[in-house]
C-alpha cells in the first residue's frame, strides 16, 4: 500500500495530512477521479452492456466486430514478438 500511496502522491493526486497517517485528494486528484467515474458510467458500462446483450441489435455487432479486429491485431503482435498470449 505504501508503494501505491507514494506513486499517487508523486503524481500530485493525493497529499498527506500533516502529523497523521491520513491522506486527502488534491484538486487534480478529484478531477482525475471524477473523470474516470464519468468514463465508466457513460462509456464503459453502456458499451459492455451492448456487447453482452444480444437484444440490443446493431451497435453490439459493431462493437463485437471492433473487438475481434483488436484481438486479431494483438495476436499478430504476439506472433511477431514470438510471445505466448
Amino acid at each position: 500500500m505504501s508503494y501505491d500511496l507514494r506513486r499517487l502522491s508523486r503524481h500530485g493526486l493525493i497529499e498527506r495530512i500533516p502529523k497523521t497517517f491520513r491522506y486527502r485528494l488534491t484538486d487534480m486528484g478529484l478531477r482525475v477521479a471524477l473523470f474516470f467515474t464519468k468514463v465508466h458510467a457513460r462509456i464503459l458500462r453502456p458499451g459492455f452492456s451492448q456487447l453482452f446483450d444480444p437484444r440490443i441489435g446493431e451497435p453490439a455487432h459493431l462493437l463485437s466486430a471492433a473487438i475481434r479486429v483488436f484481438d486479431k491485431a494483438v495476436e499478430l503482435l504476439f506472433d511477431q514478438a514470438q510471445l505466448q498470449p
